[in-house]
């Protein structure tokens, strides 16, 4: 008879690896981003405002699957950095709109190595790379329907 709680084995659990590779990858990112002086969600927001150059919080949190409660403060602290301004929108003062700054837009210059540095560490085959991204993706969709 199969054990009824073989689903509760921490090896059947989908979860548990993507936790753990999560996990691990931001421990790779550290000691680079530590040389940029930013943890991994500000640069994962900072890469957002390269791409962007001004956004509204809202739509940010889409971006990034993350909420006000997590981007605020994470706003404000790079706003002291110098990275971001923070404004209310003319519009609708409901909007809280983020621009990049001319210092935030200079780290980009400074974090463009990145990218490439953390690809050495993986070194994973483009191909597969390319399906586990999509795979991640499709996973991210069911889930935030």
């Amino acid at each position: 008879m199969a054990d009824r709680y073989e689903a509760l084995k921490l090896r059947n659990q989908l979860c548990f690896p993507l936790y753990a590779c999560s996990k691990e990858i931001v421990k790779a990112y550290k000691p680079y981003l530590d040389e940029l002086d930013l943890t991994y969600t500000q640069y994962i927001t900072m890469m957002v405002m390269w791409e962007h150059k001004e956004l509204r919080v809202k739509d940010m949190g889409k971006c990034l699957f993350l909420d006000s409660s997590t981007l605020t403060p994470l706003l404000k602290r790079l706003e002291e950095k110098g990275y971001v301004t923070r404004h209310r929108s003319t519009e609708d003062e409901r909007d809280l709109i983020v621009t990049i700054t001319d210092k935030g837009e200079a780290l980009k210059e400074k974090a463009i190595t990145v990218p490439e540095r953390i690809g050495a560490c993986v070194a994973m085959e483009p191909g597969k790379a390319q399906a586990l991204y999509e795979m991640l993706y499709e996973i991210i969709g069911k889930l935030t329907q």
